[in-house]
């Protein structure tokens, strides 16, 4: 469970709640017209810009901002290391029974290719095509989310602008100028609050998410290569230390 993300979502709620409370009644700011423009709105748009199944893909995508469990860098090398140690002395078809060990589908058909036999280059090449694909499919559910805080905020203009028509047709009856100017404001209010506190702040999320999943993917698939062409542990370490920050890096051979 990522922390940052329903803390950083839960905290932007509470605050804003609390202000509007510290001024009156918090139902003062609820209004089902408002809700119906702005959510229908946006959704309806982002459908007309992206197919419904990326739309569908996007919103399964959305639990990688709230879940995500991953291996550290330092871990997956910790665990390249042990089996190119193994691979060197017992041979490549020695790992096959390390494979039940693994979880990760991407470390596992990695594995798997090289207890094969796929040539070391192939085998780099066809992790690296994966990875473009996993790469393009994350890209594409955040910039839906992106998309969807470009709408969020139009969507609550155009609230405002039905609104002010609806008001002014009907200036002569005082009781209709209320409701009017209700939907008018909290149509904009909703649209900057559904793009600013949760659709591009979890764009970005998704995005660091990616970027870090490509980054362990991309070591994997090199590691693998490594241990295919049975490259020394020692030299195989120091080119996977290019993946971690210097601050960072962890020797598997100086531990004690």
């Amino acid at each position: 469970m990522d922390l940052s993300t329903i803390l950083g979502i839960m905290a932007a709620f509470a605050l804003m709640i609390s202000a509007i409370m510290m001024g009156g009644s918090i139902f003062l700011f609820i209004n089902i017209p408002s809700v119906v423009i702005v959510l229908g709105g946006t959704i309806g748009a982002t459908l007309v810009h992206y197919p419904f199944k990326n739309v569908f893909r996007a919103f399964a995508v959305l639990k990688k901002a709230f879940f995500h469990q991953s291996e550290s860098p330092n871990e997956i090398i910790s665990r390249l290391i042990t089996l190119a140690t193994k691979a060197r002395k017992e041979g490549i078809l020695s790992l096959q029974m390390a494979m039940y060990d693994i979880e990760d589908a991407f470390f596992l058909k990695g594995l798997q290719m090289a207890v094969d036999g796929q040539e070391p280059e192939t085998l780099k090449e066809m992790l690296d095509r994966e990875i473009e694909y996993i790469q393009e499919r994350h890209e594409d559910g955040a910039d839906i989310f992106l998309a969807m805080g470009t709408y969020a905020p139009a969507m609550g203009m155009i609230g405002t602008l039905i609104g002010l028509v609806q008001m002014l047709q009907t200036m002569d009856d005082p009781s209709t100028i209320g409701p009017a100017m209700a939907v008018a404001l909290l149509t904009t209010f909703y649209g900057a609050v559904i793009a600013n506190v949760i659709c591009i702040p979890v764009a970005g999320k998704l995005k660091n998410r990616s970027q870090s999943e490509v980054l362990l993917k991309t070591l994997i698939a090199e590691g693998m290569k490594s241990i295919l062409v049975g490259e020394n542990p020692r030299i195989m370490e120091q080119k996977l230390h290019a993946f971690v920050a210097p601050q960072l890096r962890e020797s598997n051979f100086n531990k004690k």
